[in-house]
Parts: C-alpha cells; sequence; structure tokens
C-alpha cells in the first residue's frame, strides 16, 4: 500500500480548505515541519498510536529492549575507572563502545553495521 506523505505546505492547504482533522495512520506521514504547523493551526491529528509523533518511525528492537528473561527491565548502567594502563580515551572509546552496545543487545548486533556506525560517529566528534 503507497504511503501518502503530507508537508508543511499540504496542512496549510488543507486548513485553508477548512479541513481540521487528519487521520494518522500507517499509509500516512507527516514531516516533522508539517507536525509542527499542524499544532500551530490547531488541527487535530487523530492517531492509531498516540505515544509517537507521526513522522517518527517504531523501532521495537530499540524501543522494547529484552532482557535475559524476557522482560522489559532496563539494563544496568555500564560502569568503567577508565581505559587500562596504556590505553588511551580515544583507542580505548571503540572498544567500549561495542562491548556497552553487545552488552545491551546481545547477540542481535550486525558486527559489521556496528562497525561502521562506530566509524562514522567518532569520525564526526573529530576522535581518531
Amino acid at each position: 500500500m503507497p504511503k501518502q506523505f503530507y508537508t508543511e505546505h499540504d496542512i496549510e492547504d488543507l486548513c485553508r480548505r477548512g479541513i481540521l482533522s487528519l487521520e494518522i495512520n500507517d499509509s500516512v506521514v507527516l514531516t516533522e515541519l508539517a507536525y509542527e504547523k499542524s499544532q500551530r493551526l490547531g488541527m487535530k491529528l487523530v492517531r492509531q498510536t498516540p505515544d509517537n509523533p507521526p513522522c517518527a518511525p517504531v523501532r521495537p528492537y530499540i524501543s522494547q529492549q529484552q532482557g535475559p528473561t524476557g522482560g522489559g527491565s532496563p539494563p544496568a548502567p555500564i560502569v568503567s575507572d577508565g581505559p587500562p594502563a596504556g590505553h588511551t580515551a580515544e583507542t580505548d572509546l571503540p572498544q567500549r563502545i561495542r562491548e556497552a552496545v553487545r552488552s545491551r543487545l546481545g547477540a542481535e548486533v550486525d558486527s559489521h553495521l556496528l562497525e561502521v556506525i562506530i566509524g562514522r560517529v567518532m569520525k564526526s566528534a573529530g576522535v581518531k
């Protein structure tokens, strides 16, 4: 089923035509600006899942983390006394990130994807 995308201009047009409510479902997507414009103009957005903004993707693998018992309890915080002797924070950081992600997500982690993400984040943060 094709999706219907709405921009802020679409929302303005709907309001000018007197349409003051819009049903948001799996086939309707609003841009961030359209969502903000609808709020400013007082347009009522009727959603099936009121917890997510209309443009937010549903990511059950992030929002419903499963612990070893299958429950939804949050993972324990990761505590570190710093890098081991002979290591700097920059050289040890990727390894600590890998370990933290694997401890929270377990075997569901795609190792190649994790390496790409860590590399991009490290590069954008200016860390080698």
